[in-house]
């Protein structure tokens, strides 16, 4: 190994980064109180003597299931200097996903917390007999970790050797295709994310950013970026429209990271107008596709301070990225842009057979360069599949435009061919979406006798509004041709969605197969 010349990883850069400035504040915890650099350095240092005692070393597999807490983070940090393989479980999975996940990954240890998820413990443990479990908090499961670190002095954090092909993280996709999949992400991987993150992204000059999203997936990406810029971070346990505007009022907060969901919340939440949020400077949002209407009404009630990222877990986060300036209220088909490439990466637009598309056209979103994921854990085929033609194939299909942003109009998968002809859902609901009395729309395709597939639309209304499904279907008719029209409106109460925020098609196909 050549010491002389060997790049930085995430965990060295966080030895370093945690071993300075002790004394400034970093991580705010509810009441008020404050945990500075120093004490979030000694919490790392003691759970990862708490974990070394429990006979974890590198490369052993550390898994997770928790709300978001601080300790979240010290787990994490403790795990990257303790070079074991990092496994979290995300908190809004179900039974089956988090069983799979243990069971597939293969953990040493899991971790839980004690208030929360005592109960999914216990009926994860029930699935898989001889699993070790310790609890974040007293728990008749598991030992308590939080009290074993207690036990512990701190201790100088000495970074690891490592190598960038070294599994840091395993994840898991989201699992809307099927079960779950194994994703190895490794320290190349991780530090090419946070390189793309800091330079790409649009941050306030001093970070006072607040932790909604589960520290499990994209919130804890959110922390290193915060400690580098000598910010500051509040981590709130769950997501509640409400209490977020109290936060961002009462804290000063400058910046967040949303998923579009959780922007509706907060616009469509009757105290909105209680709450001043203008401190705001920065509102990264992502993880699935945003109405273009409410975006616009987003910029219009809370300012131009919307910065779009574009990523899934084969290649996180930094794929893609739309400025706030770039978000023109005035074009619908911009705010449907997820931006353009970042210039660290290669990005293309392929045909089924890897060949570039012109401009305007549909082709498959694929990437190349060092964010890319090694491939699926154990499953060479489907990494075949997926890197065929040495490319990332995403599985998005995305038109660019002469500009250079990229508009993603659907998944693979989610394409309807109806009467021979394609059909994109996300261009149907952007269509949708334009109509003042929809909330949140979902499109899917439905087995239908003649034309092999129906369009059809799931709708939600805002409160008090009505609209008759003839006006939604001519409005799509009119503006896409009759064949991508909706056969089918479905007005519902709500749309189910998977445990990373975005609408649940398959849960949709099948409820209404038939």
């Amino acid at each position: 190994m050549d010491l002389l010349h060997q790049p930085l990883y995430v965990s060295e850069l966080f030895v370093n980064a945690i071993s300075q400035d002790p004394d400034r504040p970093l991580i705010q915890l509810l009441g008020g109180d404050m945990m500075t650099v120093g004490d979030v350095r000694d919490a790392a240092s003691c759970y990862l003597q708490a974990l070394q005692s429990l006979g974890m070393s590198k490369g052993m597999r550390v898994g997770l299931l928790s709300a978001n807490r601080p300790e979240v983070l010290h787990i994490s940090n403790a795990s990257q200097v303790l070079a074991s393989v990092y496994v979290p479980m995300h908190p809004l999975s179900g039974l089956n996903d988090h069983i799979h996940v243990v069971k597939d990954s293969a953990v040493d240890i899991l971790i839980f917390d004690a208030e929360r998820f005592g109960k999914r413990a216990a009926e994860i443990a029930e699935a898989a007999p001889g699993l070790r479990l310790f609890s974040l908090g007293p728990s008749e499961l598991g030992e308590d970790l939080c009290a074993l670190a207690a036990s512990f002095s701190p201790a100088p954090l000495v970074a690891p050797q490592v190598d960038g092909n070294d599994i840091q993280r395993l994840g898991y996709s989201g699992g809307t295709t099927g079960k779950p999949k194994a994703l190895a992400s490794v320290h190349r991987t991780g530090i090419t994310t946070l390189t793309m993150m800091l330079t790409d992204w649009e941050w306030p000059n001093t970070p006072r950013f607040l932790s909604c999203t589960p520290l499990s997936h994209a919130g804890a990406a959110m922390f290193l970026p915060v400690l580098l810029k000598g910010g500051t971070m509040l981590v709130l346990p769950s997501f509640d429209p409400a209490t977020v505007m109290e936060h961002i009022q009462n804290d000063k907060i400058n910046t967040i990271m949303l998923i579009p969901t959780m922007i509706y919340a907060i616009l469509d939440h009757p105290r909105f107008n209680e709450f001043d949020l203008s401190s705001l400077e920065t509102v990264f949002y992502g993880a699935s596709a945003i109405s273009p209407p409410r975006l616009k009404e987003a910029i219009e009630r809370i300012g131009p301070v919307f910065m779009q990222f574009y990523g899934q877990a084969e290649a996180p986060m930094a794929v893609t990225v739309m400025r706030k300036h770039e978000h023109d209220i005035n074009d619908m088909e911009r705010l449907a842009s997820c931006g353009r490439p970042s210039p660290w990466i290669h990005v293309a637009l392929l045909d089924s057979n890897n060949q570039p598309v012109a401009d305007g056209s549909p082709g498959e979103l694929c990437v190349r360069g060092p964010l890319v994921m090694n491939g699926y854990r154990d499953n060479p085929e489907l990494t075949a599949q997926t890197f065929d033609g040495d490319w990332l194939h995403s599985g998005d299909v995305a038109v660019r435009d002469k500009n250079g942003f990229l508009r993603i109009v659907d998944r693979t998968k989610d394409m309807i061919v109806t009467g021979g002809f394609n059909v994109y859902p996300r261009e149907v609901e952007d269509v949708l979406a334009e109509h003042p009395a929809v909330a949140q729309v979902a499109v899917i395709g439905v087995p239908h006798e003649k034309w092999g597939e129906a369009v059809m639309a799931v709708v939600v209304l805002r409160t008090g509004q009505q609209v008759a499904s003839d006006v939604l279907i001519d409005m799509v008719a009119e503006r896409k041709g009759s064949f991508q029209a909706p056969k089918i409106i479905e007005l519902v109460d709500s749309i189910p969605q998977t445990a990373v925020g975005k609408p649940d098609k398959k849960v949709l196909r099948a409820r209404y197969a038939k």
